[in-house]
């Protein structure tokens, strides 16, 4: 645990670094590499001219010390004070050496021998000595004899630790800009990122849903027009649940409300000595049964609405008449007192079997409660068109529009039960099965929904697999 402690503080330290921060370290970075890179490669440059130089002027004098003193009894006679502060000598193909008069011998090796002895034109190569850098240049100086001349290093060694030292500062100086400059313009330019931050903080604070100014068409600009279109959505949601409370408060007001007034008459038999007649009392329990069962089938329905159904690619194929022959089974028992007109053809779907066969049983209940007694409800499924058509009154072209929303009831529906759900359950289910959904008019005078759900009529295709049975053929 001890060891792991720096590396968890370093990675804690990065993690509470600003972007502006780290975008001033990056520039910093960039800049200082960049720096090293340029720094080095004139450094080595100018290190690689000023020996080249230094070499061509070593061989220059020692040719021209060759031509003055061609052979070791001339040489020797050559003060040494006369060659400044070089040290020069001539070697021999038998490995003699002579110094100048008073001098000190060069520093002698294998490459200065090889150019006495003819196998080498000539040589130079640094030696340190003593401490001291030198320079050797050997040149030929004869039959069996070379010329040997050392110079110190000094001068170009301190030209280039001087040039080391002022690209070091140099570089210093430009990181240090490229630093700053690095923080202005990640300044100057995250500040409409602050706004943005302070703008998130504001909505999760107040949860005010209200849109951001931008006036940018840059990334920043982008980002907070999507911010502003979640906003859009947030406000939305929010509006819709308002909506959807509301909606089933005044709902609910209206069971609740009956059923509080039946329990207190019950409530006030048992409290006086009257009693309720046995018909009215059957009534009234009948009623309160009435009334919860109200109370539950809207319960169902509201929690029908909030799930809703979502794409699953667990979604399998399913037979739509199937469906709908279930439902009519069902729907069929509550209804005896109706005729039901049915042709149904096959149409694969992909889909989820509960929430169709529960748009389809609502699709049903729809036309039986509008059916009067003895009259027809026809139910067609062709070529992918489900149409449930009932008997009753219609629905008048001014409340087509706004049937499928929740809780809408029209003017001739208000006496009849129902939550006003159903059919806003129908269109949900349809249009997360990527379906659509129409109001006509219907042969026997009533209304008439027709359904279209993507899928096809084949069952071969709806065999090899449900990923393009979602696309209408």
């Amino acid at each position: 645990m001890t060891a792991g402690t720096p590396a968890s503080t370093s990675i804690s330290e990065q993690a509470r670094l600003s972007l502006r921060g780290r975008v001033s370290l990056l520039a910093a970075a960039a800049v200082a590499i960049a720096v090293a890179v340029t720094t080095l490669g004139i450094y080595l440059t100018v290190r690689a001219q000023l020996y080249d130089q230094l070499d061509s002027d070593l061989l220059a004098r020692a040719e021209a010390v060759s031509r003055a003193a061609p052979n070791p009894d001339v040489f020797v006679l050559i003060p040494a004070d006369a060659l400044g502060d070089a040290r020069i000598g001539l070697v021999t193909a038998d490995r003699r050496a002579i110094a100048a008069q008073g001098g000190a011998l060069p520093p002698l090796g294998e490459p200065e021998f090889a150019v006495a002895a003819g196998k080498s034109p000539e040589s130079v190569r640094s030696v340190t000595e003593d401490g001291q850098r030198y320079r050797v240049a050997s040149v030929p100086a004869g039959t069996g004899v070379a010329l040997v001349y050392a110079a110190t290093t000094e001068n170009v060694d301190d030209t280039l630790a001087y040039i080391g030292f002022v690209s070091l500062i140099v570089g210093l100086l430009g990181v240090a800009v490229a630093a700053s400059a690095g923080y202005l313009v990640a300044r100057t330019g995250l500040a409409p990122l602050r706004s943005l931050t302070a703008a998130t903080e504001r909505v999760a604070t107040t949860m005010d849903l209200t849109p951001i100014e931008t006036g940018r068409n840059d990334e920043i600009g982008r980002l907070a027009s999507s911010f502003n279109t979640m906003l859009d959505s947030l406000a939305a949601a929010r509006e819709r649940e308002r909506q959807l409370v509301a909606d089933a408060g005044h709902e609910l007001r209206t069971p609740l409300t009956s059923l509080r007034t039946n329990l207190d008459l019950l409530a006030q038999e048992g409290a006086s000595e009257r009693s309720i007649p046995a018909e009215d009392r059957a009534a009234l329990l009948a009623d309160v049964r009435g009334q919860i069962g109200e109370l539950g089938d809207l319960v169902d329905d509201l929690v029908q609405l909030s799930r809703g159904v979502e794409a699953s690619s667990e979604w399998e194929p399913l037979d739509l008449a199937v469906v709908v022959d279930s439902a009519l089974a069902r729907v069929q028992r509550r209804a005896r007192d109706l005729t039901f007109e049915i042709a149904l053809s096959a149409w694969w779907v992909s889909g989820d079997a509960p929430a169709l066969s529960r748009a389809v049983t609502n699709l049903l209940d729809n036309a039986v409660k509008w059916s009067p007694p003895g009259s027809t409800v026809i139910v067609q499924l062709h070529n992918g068109i489900l149409s449930v058509a009932d008997s009753g009154p219609g629905i008048d072209l001014v409340d087509r529009p706004h049937i499928f929303d929740r809780f809408y009831r029209a003017d001739g529906a208000r006496s009849q039960p129902g939550s006003g759900l159903g059919l806003a359950i129908v269109a949900q289910a349809i249009a997360q099965h990527r379906g659509s959904i129409s109001v006509l008019d219907s042969p026997t005078g009533g209304a008439r929904f027709d359904v279209a759900i993507p899928g096809h009529a084949s069952t071969s295709l709806a065999e090899s697999g449900h990923a393009e049975s979602g696309h209408a053929e």
